[in-house]
């Protein structure tokens, strides 16, 4: 079974958040900022989305930033992904 995302929607993946400051000081999971990177699971056809024509331009295996509380967390096959639409991702990472 897989995430096929519609319309516009993009399943990312979140990198793994800094367990450890550059100094060495080991941070609490609440102390740790969200990641803003993330890796593209799956992509959407795109189409028209509010009566206007959407290309997409991210592709699987992308790495991306999105804003920090944008999309929404889904738990699939004990794994945790985010759905997002094309126009919360921020930058594509090179």
């Amino acid at each position: 079974m897989t995430i096929k995302p519609l319309a516009d929607r993009v399943v990312i993946k979140a990198e793994e958040a800094q367990e450890t400051t550059k100094s060495g000081i080991v941070l609490t999971s609440a102390a740790q900022e969200k990641p803003q990177i993330a890796t593209v699971i799956a992509v959407g056809p795109g189409g028209l989305v509010d009566g206007k024509q959407v290309d997409m331009y991210v592709n699987v295996g992308d790495k991306v930033i999105t804003g920090k509380y944008s999309g929404t967390e889904v738990k699939f096959d004990d794994q945790e992904y985010k759905i997002v639409r094309q126009s919360d991702i921020l930058a594509i990472v090179e």
